[in-house]
């Protein structure tokens, strides 16, 4: 007789896994890659990678690396490296991201700036800036 083992699913790189029917309220900072497919209301902060799933509702000021997003996201949005809005995905706010990817089907209700991320600006500014004098 064979006996079958049960396998978990695989997550890959995913540090933590926010379910379906499971509701957050506060300020989410995190290491690693993080999937939601619950609710999330408040903060998200992370160098590295958000994922929304499609049954995950966020409602935040989200400042991450990357996200990728098959859910429901309402919130302003700032990723480092990138934003990926897939078939399922919807967005409504205000991204900021040097690289934004909307895949059809996917939906943006909101405005978006493209450019290098805000301390990156920020430090080009304070270069073009000639320094003052003192007379």
């Amino acid at each position: 007789m064979l006996k079958r083992e049960k396998k978990e699913p695989s997550f890959g790189d995913i540090k933590a896994f926010l379910g379906e029917g499971t509701e957050f309220k506060g300020i989410l900072s995190f290491e690693g890659a993080v999937r939601i497919d619950g609710k999330l209301e408040g903060e998200i902060i992370s160098k590295d990678l958000l994922i929304v799933g499609e049954t995950g509702v966020v409602n935040a000021e989200i400042d991450v690396g990357r996200m990728v997003n098959s859910g429901k996201v309402r919130g302003h949005i700032s990723a480092q490296e990138k934003i990926e809005i897939l078939p399922t995905g919807r967005v409504e706010g205000h991204l900021r991201t040097p690289s934004l990817i909307l895949m059809e089907g996917g939906k943006l209700n909101g405005t978006c700036e493209m450019g290098p991320p805000p301390s990156a600006e920020a430090d080009s500014s304070i270069a073009l800036q000639a320094p003052s004098r003192k007379d």
